[in-house]
């Protein structure tokens, strides 16, 4: 059996995510000595959130990343409409009515962005990223957690550290081992991702379409389109039982205008299914160890801001730990910090989501309706700018972050 190795350092990131990344970055320029652990080999994971919302594309300027970015293959996404009959939509949510320097949602594969964040972080001399590294348990020291146990590809090993962060999703090792338990809300939906080929003439809109029992998103993006299909919790093994011909059958009747591109989907495993979860923790930390992102609170996908709240809990993270952590100083009150600069548009989002679930999501899966409650289109088609107030609310948020005067950089063209 070969010996564990051991290491120090002053944070250690577990999860290599939107937030973990963007978290190890921010700390990285402010001079704080940073690991960020990421169990895969790569960041090509299918159908994770691909959505850069106007918040966050501010953030990536203030980093001087933007000019980079917007090199990365993506589209743009400027409102969301729903058909209500013919060729008439009804724009729930208009995006370009934001006073932004970008106002649309930019969909790009994260696996993009993720490259971008890190390899802007590998410019840092106290930035660390270690690839195909899984966390398989914590470390304690006199009651408070001091780092982590991991196996990688050269055997098990160890990384003490004053400060671990728990950015490794809604399924958070490092949460459980600290016996955190969040509060679960209620939900009646799953939802089921896969792709069909783009044909010109598509609707450049994130299009919603209604059926009873079931609804569809569909989200143009560069050469195809993303779909998330959205059924009644709990039916993932009955979809999968009634087999690829059946499911094609299910697309084809609430998207005829895609009938003869559904043979692309050749089988059931093309199509990823989403465990929807709405949770939040009453605590984000123990001694020792902060949970951000999803490992703090699981956000529905309604809305597509689960990434952008995480990126936003990092960026206020790195603003009231990298001191501390720089001058040895850290203590639970600055982690406590963190969650109550974040709680509010936390708790905001969430109550939005829930009412959404309940007056939107779950009364169509459950047949109730075939899409929006009719007073609430009518009110859109007579006042159209009423679109501002979701499209600020999903694109802007409460509470926007700004990046730190330490991390900030002047921007740099991609290399």
């Amino acid at each position: 059996m070969s010996e564990r190795t051991s290491e120090r350092t002053t944070c250690v990131v577990v999860g290599g995510g939107p937030a973990g990344t963007v978290l190890g970055l921010l700390l990285a320029r402010a001079g704080v000595e940073v690991t960020v652990l990421e169990k895969h080999a790569d960041f090509l994971r299918d159908f994770r959130g691909d959505t850069v919302h106007p918040s966050t594309l501010e953030l990536l300027e203030e980093l001087g990343l933007y000019e980079r970015f917007a090199r990365l293959p993506q589209s743009r996404l400027e409102k969301v409409a729903f058909p209500v009959g013919g060729d008439r939509t009804v724009t729930i949510a208009d995006f370009r009515r934001l006073r932004l320097a970008h106002p649309y949602i930019a969909m790009v594969p994260q696996w993009d962005f993720l490259n971008l964040v890190t390899e802007a972080g590998s410019e840092e001399p106290t930035f660390t990223l270690r690839m195909d590294t899984e966390v398989t348990g914590l470390l304690r020291d006199s009651g408070r957690v001091a780092g982590v146990r991991y196996r990688g590809l050269d055997g098990d090993g160890e990384i003490r550290a004053d400060l671990t962060v728990a950015c490794d999703g809604r399924w958070s090792l490092a949460r459980r081992e600290t016996g955190l338990v969040p509060r679960e809300f209620p939900v009646g939906i799953d939802a089921w991702w896969f792709r069909l080929p783009r044909e010109a003439g598509d609707r450049t809109s994130l299009t919603p379409r209604a059926g009873l029992g079931r609804f569809a998103l569909v989200i143009p993006r560069e050469g195809y389109l993303q779909i998330a299909y959205i059924g009644r919790k709990g039916t993932d093994a009955e979809l999968r039982a009634r087999g690829i011909e059946a499911f094609r059958r299910d697309i084809t009747e609430l998207m005829p205008e895609l009938a003869g591109r559904v043979g692309a989907l050749r089988s059931m495993d093309e199509v990823k299914h989403l465990d929807v979860r709405l949770n939040r923790l009453h605590r984000w930390h123990v001694e020792g160890l902060l949970c951000i992102g999803d490992a703090a609170h699981a956000m529905s996908p309604v809305g597509g801001v689960g990434i952008n709240l995480a990126v936003q809990d990092a960026v206020a993270a790195a603003r009231l730990l990298a001191r501390p952590l720089k001058e040895r100083s850290l203590t639970s009150r600055d982690l406590a910090a963190v969650r109550r600069r974040r709680l509010v548009p936390t708790v905001a989002v969430q109550a939005l989501q829930r009412l959404m679930h309940r007056g939107l999501a779950d009364p169509m899966v459950r047949g109730d309706r075939l899409g929006p409650p009719k007073p609430v289109l009518a009110a859109l088609e007579r006042a159209p700018w009423l679109s501002f107030v979701p499209a600020y609310l999903i694109g802007k948020g409460i509470r926007p972050e700004h990046i730190p005067g330490f991390a900030r950089r002047p921007a740099r063209a991609a290399r």
